[in-house]
């Protein structure tokens, strides 16, 4: 569940006291995600009252949505010093603790929280819930059982029953989601953000329309509900993935939708981070690029934005932005790199060492590009998936060796939707680059043994790939495995002659048959005449014109 969405309705609490107006509107603004707005509502609820400790945990649990952990656990150690509502700022450091995988000092902060409580009160156990589901690694079902408990006493609770809902929605469970949302919405019906969730449901089972129609059903009630617009992008993005065919028109509203939501939350540099994210799934990488050099006129500091100037220079073409970029996200302190940073980092150090008329590759900058695509892998073995395309465009300009090691991460990596794709490559290109050798120049057997061991993963994969079995003859022939090599020829000359005189008729086939029985001939010539005459005579019942079985026969004879 979006960790931004979660937080957004937890402080939503039910009303405190006339006094307390400030903080409702601060939660509103924050369950808006006008984040900005509400951090200076706060701050002024704060400097005004320094004794309200709901402030102090309110404005902490924006910062910890942010990311900004040290600014967040100012606020809430500040907060336990008030006098008024100071326990909950226990469940913001409890959240912290649950970050850094310290379960049993979370479990300690949250007693503290929940201590004194009345029977009837949920508010507390709400928050100490929504801190289990926020966590880095978040923990569902004890959300679920905490709040099952606390229903026990108070099952009218329209905040439980919305949070109810987001724990169930996180672990899978849909219809009682479903349930928890619709009885929240039926508690609250100013709680835009339950109805909402009806919609995420649908958008979750695919049923695109049907969500759609849920969510105009919330602008109806107040269309200037920014995080519903979010909704309804995610949705026309989801609806251009699923029809390719009018994707151009669907990624064009999702787009608007998005334009729309940003209008109605604040221009940050948090919101526009969170736009950047958006490009990226659209992959408009021009629009990408643009933003991120705006977010760079906002914040020239924040390293983050590095990560969306590398992302967006290097799908740009722009590989000196993207290398300076990308390095410098991954360098800066603090920083978390994953898998696409040190992947994309790898790809652009290669695409600058390529030549102007892309025929040859620098081999210090291969070989650079080379560990960082290595480290992505380490970190997410399925990244080899977004190297196919890359190994592909190498073997076009007759790159082989180079294609050969791109396509080596992907051929090693069975649960790859590449696999088979980058198997048959791998073979082909270490097969490849060894019959364009020049004179006098010795193969390379460790790469055609490879390219053996890939064209048999092809043959498990897909028996009926019939070409394995003549690129698998192919390449022994050049490692001098004839014994090898005819067991392959024979394996494809018979295999397809099961498909039927259909397959045989065709030129292509008859061109491969002749092949193979001319080199089967050929490893026979020395050691047994009438093996190889024999075979001979098969290419002249395909070919009678051929003259290397015409001539070959004469000298056996």
């Amino acid at each position: 569940m979006n960790k931004l969405t979660t937080f957004s309705v937890a402080i939503l609490a039910s009303a405190f006291t006339a006094q307390a107006q400030d903080i409702n509107q601060a939660k509103k603004a924050i369950d808006a995600e006008q984040f900005e707005s509400a951090k200076t509502i706060l701050k002024s609820i704060i400097k005004a009252k320094p004794s309200n400790g709901t402030a102090y945990f309110t404005l902490g649990n924006v910062y910890l949505t942010q990311s900004v952990e040290d600014s967040a656990k100012i606020y809430f150690q500040q907060g336990l010093s008030a006098s008024d509502g100071a326990k909950l700022n226990y469940i913001g450091l409890g959240q912290m603790d649950l970050d850094k995988n310290d379960v049993t000092g979370a479990q300690a902060k949250f007693a503290l929280a929940s201590k004194d409580m009345k029977k009837k009160d949920v508010q507390e156990f709400v928050y100490i819930a929504r801190a289990y589901m926020n966590a880095n690694k978040p923990d569902y079902k004890s959300a679920i059982a905490l709040l099952t408990r606390a229903a026990i006493n108070n099952s009218q609770d329209a905040q439980l029953q919305l949070a109810l809902g987001d724990a169930y929605y996180g672990d899978g469970k849909q219809n009682e989601a479903y349930v928890a949302y619709r009885s929240a919405f039926q508690l609250d019906n100013s709680l835009l953000r339950a109805k909402m969730q009806l919609g995420v449901l649908l958008k979750g089972a695919k049923s695109y329309d049907e969500a759609s129609k849920a969510y105009n059903e919330v602008i109806a009630i107040n269309p200037n509900y920014g995080p519903v617009y979010r909704e309804l992008a995610e949705t026309y993005y989801k609806i251009a993935r699923n029809k390719p065919s009018q994707a151009a028109e669907n990624y064009k509203t999702a787009m608007g939708y998005y334009d729309k939501y940003m209008s109605l939350t604040d221009y940050s540099i948090n919101s526009r981070m969170r736009r950047a994210d958006f490009l990226i799934l659209m992959e408009d990488y021009v629009g990408l690029e643009a933003e991120a050099n705006k977010m760079i006129e906002l914040d020239k500091v924040n390293p983050r934005i590095y990560r969306y100037l590398g992302y967006a220079a290097y799908k740009n073409g722009n590989v000196d932005v993207a290398i300076k970029s990308l390095e410098t996200f991954i360098t800066s302190p603090g920083n978390k790199a994953i898998a696409l940073d040190y992947l994309y980092l790898g790809l652009t150090k290669i695409k600058k060492g390529t030549s102007a008329d892309g025929l040859s590759i620098d081999p210090t900058a291969f070989s650079s590009g080379l560990v960082d695509i290595k480290k992505a892998i380490e970190m997410e073995p399925l990244a080899v998936q977004e190297l196919s395309e890359v190994g592909k465009k190498l073997f076009t300009q007759k790159l082989y060796m180079e294609s050969a090691a791109i396509f080596e991460f992907g051929a090693n990596t069975p649960d790859s939707t590449s696999f088979l794709d980058d198997n048959v490559y791998y073979g082909l290109a270490n097969y490849y680059a060894n019959i364009n050798k020049e004179k006098g120049v010795k193969v390379d057997a460790v790469a055609l043994q490879k390219a053996d061991a890939a064209f048999d993963k092809v043959l498990v994969a897909s028996p009926t790939y019939l070409e394995a079995y003549l690129y698998k003859a192919r390449t022994n022939r050049l490692l001098e495995k004839d014994d090898v090599m005819v067991k392959n020829y024979e394996d494809y000359v018979a295999k397809t002659t099961e498909l039927g005189a259909e397959e045989l008729a065709k030129p292509a086939v008859k061109t491969k048959f002749i092949e193979s029985y001319n080199n089967m001939a050929a490893s026979f010539a020395n050691t047994d005449k009438a093996k190889a005459i024999e075979y001979f005579k098969k290419t002249l019942a395909l070919d009678p014109a051929n003259s290397y079985a015409t001539e070959s026969i004469k000298i056996l004879k």
